[in-house]
């Protein structure tokens, strides 16, 4: 099922992003990742847990893009957008374009089984307005073009079709990331990023050397796991008693940080983990030799994000005040729009051979009516009735009610 593309023009005279841009942008959304995975831990602590923040940063920036005001305000602090919209969106182009060449480099040299896509779209309503330069924008910093669907005729439909899409982006690995149920009539709008990744360990884990080992849950309880073992050298640092290691995979581009903090410290830890602390430790690792123990796992994650982001500071995102006129004109759909649902899931396999992991986001946009202050209605004395059938305006039933104390049953 293929939902017809509208391709949109890229901006001929694109913003440019520098490598400092770059990294600030990457900064801004570790903090951010490290705080929503704070934020998600304290509801289930005892749970394993795995997000994609580059996912999620992804999906919302592409939101963030028709945002204005107070709700536009709101989104820069929440998602830690440090950059001028312009340089932004270039931010966040270019390192697309970074990830893709690393991707073709590694895929240019023989034998190298590397693979890390990431993929963008627009689903929009048919026949709705949307704005020529947020279309642009989309389409020249994130390459998505608008796919076209009827939300108000056949949700279902829609789901499914941009579920296939997830799925194939994410080589299966996230099926149905939008429910049944998650978008309906009023739906207008869903932004969805996708991000796959399979890599070998530049220095693979001999099976022969996994056996079972003991392995200690944060609740006390222990249970054995199969651990894997090599010995070879690392970057490695020891800081303040706590383990850093960062295990490379082939190409050298991309490597697999495990932090292990000391022992009964591990929440501790957790809450005092922001993004200085975690340059600090990543910047103290230099080339040591030695050897690593660590687990074979999967871990498959799935969150509905818009109370953690309210709670995270931008409520109004979700609110009927929400402001993205940027997105469409109200005036001429008679409508706003708010965002409806953050839906968000991840995977992650790790094995002797290396790491396949993947993770998709969706933002759906809802038609609401022009914000306006919650009403009361307290009916109190005599009232009117009717009951319709809507789709022909007949009334079926009409009444009036002038003494509801008779009109109670015995």
């Amino acid at each position: 099922m293929n939902a017809p593309t509208v391709t949109g023009e890229k901006d001929p005279n694109p913003t440019a992003a520098n490598q400092t841009q770059i990294r600030t942008l990457a900064r801004g959304n570790t903090e951010f990742g490290l705080t929503l995975l704070s934020s998600l831990a304290q509801d289930e602590p005892s749970t394993n847990q795995f997000i994609s923040p580059y996912s999620i940063s992804v999906a919302l920036a592409m939101t963030y893009a028709g945002a204005r005001g107070k709700t536009q305000k709101q989104m820069t602090e929440t998602l830690r957008f440090s950059l001028e919209d312009a340089t932004l969106h270039a931010a966040f182009g270019e390192t697309e374009d970074q990830l893709a060449a690393s991707n073709d480099d590694a895929n240019s040299k023989k034998n190298v089984p590397f693979q890390l896509t990431t993929a963008n779209a627009i689903w929009g309503q048919q026949n709705y307005p949307w704005r020529d330069d947020f279309l642009t924008t989309l389409k020249t910093y994130y390459d998505a073009g608008l796919h076209v669907l009827d939300f108000k005729e056949n949700s279902a439909e829609a789901t499914q079709t941009i579920n296939e899409w997830v799925a194939d982006q994410t080589e299966d690995k996230i099926r149905d990331l939008l429910p049944e149920g998650a978008l309906n009539s009023l739906t207008r709008l869903v932004l969805t990023t996708a991000i796959y990744f399979r890599a070998t360990w530049a220095e693979p884990f001999e099976k022969g050397r996994t056996t079972p080992q003991p392995f200690t849950a944060l609740d006390g309880t222990t249970a054995e796991v199969p651990m894997m073992r090599q010995s070879e050298s690392f970057p490695y640092a020891t800081v303040d008693g706590h383990q850093v290691i960062e295990l490379p995979y082939v190409g050298d581009e991309v490597g697999m940080v495990v932090i292990l903090p000391k022992e009964r410290t591990f929440e501790e830890f957790m809450e005092s983990l922001d993004v200085d602390r975690l340059t600090s430790l990543l910047s103290g690792m230099d080339q040591q030799q030695g050897t690593i123990s660590l687990p074979r796992f999967t871990i498959e994650s799935s969150f509905e994000l818009p109370t953690t982001l309210a709670e995270l500071g931008m409520p109004v995102v979700f609110s009927n005040h929400a402001d993205f006129s940027g997105m469409v004109d109200p005036a001429k759909t008679g409508e706003h729009l708010r965002i409806d649902d953050v839906l968000h899931k991840s995977y992650i396999a790790v094995d002797e051979e290396g790491t396949e992991a993947a993770a998709a986001t969706a933002v759906e946009a809802v038609a609401t009516g022009a914000a306006r202050d919650p009403f009361t209605m307290t009916v109190d004395r005599p009232f009117y009735l009717l009951i319709r059938h809507r789709p022909t305006d007949t009334v079926l039933f009409l009444g009036r009610i002038v003494d509801a104390s008779a009109a109670q049953s015995n």
